[in-house]
């Protein structure tokens, strides 16, 4: 699934078939599509029955990767519309022995100074950042809103027997569900996309520990690969280490922000996205009002042309500027769990078990594939 570079992000991709399904089928896919200015990369992990879910994830990839290639328009658009020519991919391919299929999505899309995110169901999102490990995403699954609602503790969560139940997956109805959002990219970030098969069975101080142990990409994904497989591997594990090195040049597109409300039906986002905006109506109303201005009181409309024009410029300028310093500082990133590791001083007690780093042995081959 990868193209030649123009700008290759380190990065590496690694799927298992776990531990504890060693005759079975993968079920989980995985994308790395190196771009001129970045990358689109996608992990997918299927459901239905062993030939079933093997079928959807992959279509899911495929589709993705095409419609999102040879689609229009920017690049928010085009991935949440790549998003659901997979969703109706494998609607409509969940036919005689595959009905019921479907399969979940996580996709990060890397462009410049930004990355975008693109999420359907319980596979994930983090973001090592200044030495926290930022969560990217929240489940799309039962169990995740008993967390959300206080219902269930995360360690209850992790052995609950519907753990593996989503609330939203593609191939669950015409018009897919998703969540889309973006945020700015800081020199030194490694980003981490994953199935189920390693967040839930590997808890976040461990991935902590491997994301931060200064291990290139393709040693880390076997690292957090074999991790998984030590707390008995019981379902197929993928995961993706992309590394940003450097960043450069903003996107000439709004970014979508993070709705706290969860995912939203694509055609509305997608009409939320073209022209929907606050300033797209304060700027009409704008418009309007000095185009009437004109049309009344002709005898003054190099004024009425001047103000009208001001403020129209203003109010561009104040929101590419608002925008800017939201970039700038980081406000983007969504407000979801973080681990932070903390410093263990001489002479202090040690860290409860919630705050402890993994012990992790040290690798013997710090090569790139």
């Amino acid at each position: 699934m990868r193209r030649p570079p123009t700008t290759p992000l380190p990065s590496a991709m690694l799927t298992d078939v776990g531990l504890s399904r060693q005759r079975s089928i993968n079920q989980d896919a995985a994308l790395v599509l190196d771009l001129p200015s970045g990358g689109l990369y996608a992990v997918a992990d299927g459901m239905g029955g062993h030939a079933a879910g093997e079928l959807a994830s992959n279509l899911a990839l495929d589709q993705l990767s095409s419609n999102f290639l040879g689609g229009k328009g920017s690049s928010p658009e085009r991935l949440a519309e790549a998003v659901q020519a997979a969703n109706l991919a494998v609607l409509r391919s969940a036919v005689g022995e595959y009905v019921g299929m479907g399969t979940t999505l996580i996709t990060l899309l890397v462009e410049r100074s930004v990355a975008l995110i693109a999420h359907v169901g319980d596979s994930r999102a983090y973001l090592l950042r200044g030495g926290d490990l930022h969560r990217l995403t929240e489940d799309h699954s039962w169990v995740a809103e008993q967390v959300r609602l206080g219902h269930l503790t995360e360690s209850e969560a992790r052995t609950h027997q519907w753990r593996s139940v989503v609330s939203n997956a593609l191939g669950g109805e015409e018009r897919v569900r998703l969540e889309l959002y973006g945020f700015t990219l800081q020199a030194g970030d490694r980003l981490l996309l994953c199935s189920d098969g390693l967040s839930g069975v590997v808890d976040e101080a461990d991935l902590h520990a491997m994301l931060s142990a200064g291990w290139p990409p393709t040693h880390t994904t076997r690292q957090l690969i074999n991790a998984a497989n030590e707390q008995g591997g019981p379902d197929n594990i993928t995961a993706i280490v992309v590394d940003i090195e450097a960043v450069s040049g903003m996107p000439v597109y709004r970014l979508p922000s993070r709705r706290e409300d969860g995912p939203m039906y694509v055609d509305l986002l997608l009409s939320s996205r073209r022209g929907n905006s606050p300033v797209t109506y304060v700027a009409l109303v704008l418009v309007y009002f000095t185009l009437m201005g004109l049309v009344l009181y002709p005898q003054h409309r190099s004024l009425i042309a001047s103000v009208g024009l001001g403020l129209l410029a203003a109010l561009l300028i104040g929101s590419l500027i608002r925008t800017r310093l939201q970039l700038r500082d980081g406000s983007l990133l969504p407000d979801l769990p973080i681990y932070s590791a903390k410093l263990q001083l001489p002479g202090e007690d040690a860290p409860p078990d919630t705050e402890r780093r993994a012990s992790v042995p040290p690798p013997s081959s710090a090569g790139k594939n």
